[in-house]
């Protein structure tokens, strides 16, 4: 009888065990990662999230002064796909940790090879990659829940930007595409082959301030293999405007209206409308 009663009371325990595994509720600091396309690559970020939840937050739940995770839970972690510049020091592809030192007027933002830190006691400065310096900003609107996010974004700089309550503060992130872009468009028009990438390459050149001449060149070659491409139309027809051919572009944007009401596209008749209004 006994050892029946002891039975039942394992079973009730483990019935009890076995129900509380199955329960789930919602994390009080959610994480979340994000990928952000980036120069030639891309930019991941994962951290947590807490809320203010009635609470005063700098200063007081994050103390000034001290290395904070920045989050919550886990480790704060960046992980660049490429070569990046943070405060004019170059920083090799891979993942690093985010720390910051917030304090009132000044926060001290530190990328480090530690990717573990939760804890003060945890960081060793030895492990810095780089330190920079940014001011807090006060914001007019609250964000009662700590994020992080990628914006400004250019083909070669982004901001980091860290809100939580009031408080605003940006990283400046940079990184050379420029070179990288020119170094592959001449190895590929060294090469051999005729299916070279001509608009791709005018477009850049235009677009960055490079030779125009140049550009012209591979507009053209690029309207040899897509004689019914509108687009590459409009696009040589901007570049003579740029060189003021005046006369050309106007035949070349004509010709791409043309060419864009046979494939029934309004947007690019309109683009050269509002391009030949100028040509006038």
């Amino acid at each position: 009888m006994r050892m029946n009663v002891l039975l039942a009371i394992c079973l009730l325990a483990l019935a009890v065990a076995v129900d509380a595994q199955q329960l789930k509720t919602p994390a009080p600091s959610p994480t979340q990662t994000i990928k952000q396309d980036f120069g030639l690559s891309s930019v991941e970020l994962s951290y947590s999230r807490p809320g203010i939840k009635g609470r005063q937050i700098f200063g007081d739940l994050v103390p000034y002064g001290k290395v904070w995770r920045t989050g919550a839970n886990g480790a704060t972690t960046l992980n660049f796909g490429d070569e990046v510049i943070i405060g004019g020091t170059k920083i090799p592809a891979g993942k690093y940790g985010l720390l910051t030192i917030p304090d009132k007027n000044n926060w001290t933002i530190i990328i480090t090879k530690q990717t573990d830190v939760t804890s003060p006691a945890a960081y060793k400065q030895e492990n810095d990659v780089v330190r920079v310096q940014a001011k807090p900003v006060k914001t007019s609107t609250k964000a009662e829940t700590f994020t992080i996010q990628f914006a400004n974004i250019t083909d070669n700089s982004l901001d980091l930007q860290l809100m939580w309550d009031n408080t605003l503060v940006t990283l400046p992130i940079t990184t050379d595409v420029d070179s990288k872009v020119m170094a592959q468009i001449d190895e590929i028009m060294k090469g051999d082959g005729t299916n070279k990438p001509y608009f791709n390459a005018a477009m850049y050149y235009m677009n960055n301030g490079k030779d125009m001449n140049k550009a012209l060149e591979w507009f053209n070659k690029a309207v040899e293999q897509n004689p019914k491409a509108f687009w590459v139309y409009h696009q040589q027809a901007a570049c003579l405007a740029k060189l003021g051919k005046k006369q050309e572009a106007i035949t070349s944007a004509n010709k791409s209206i043309e060419l864009a009401k046979e494939a029934k596209n309004d947007d690019y008749v309109a683009l050269n409308q509002k391009l030949l209004a100028t040509l006038k």
